[in-house]
């Protein structure tokens, strides 16, 4: 799994408890999960369609930075199924893991549209492509 955001827990992301507030945490990772499949449909229009059983394992306080990595599990005809890990930078644990988050590729409709992608593209392979 690659990491490639981080959040810095601020005073506005904490809960009653003086923990990050699992519902921040949430919108980071629905926008990290949304950036991924844009990035890999090369399309700006993507809605998340599902998210399975969300689990959390541990904590982050204030100070705290935290670490989202995403994978991606499967291609569909219109969608990308990922799993996602959130841990504390500082102390290395799990903070949440998600096992299946479904995004959707839409067309100019603003309806599912395929994708014609079957693997994970990085954005230096695409501009080789276009240098040759």
């Amino acid at each position: 799994m690659r990491f490639h955001t981080r959040k810095w827990v601020k005073p506005e992301d904490l809960n009653p408890n003086q923990t990050l507030f699992g519902g921040r945490l949430l919108q980071w990772i629905d926008e990290e999960a949304a950036l991924y499949a844009i990035a890999q449909f090369d399309n700006k229009k993507i809605v998340t369609k599902y998210i399975s059983d969300i689990n959390f394992q541990d904590k982050a306080v204030q100070g705290d930075i935290i670490e989202i990595g995403m994978e991606a599990v499967k291609f569909g005809n219109s969608s990308l199924t990922l799993r996602c890990e959130a841990r504390n930078m500082m102390t290395r644990k799990t903070i949440i893991t998600i096992d299946s988050i479904i995004m959707v590729n839409l067309g100019p409709d603003g309806k599912p549209a395929p994708h014609h992608k079957t693997k994970i593209e990085f954005v230096k392979d695409r501009l080789k492509g276009k240098e040759d």
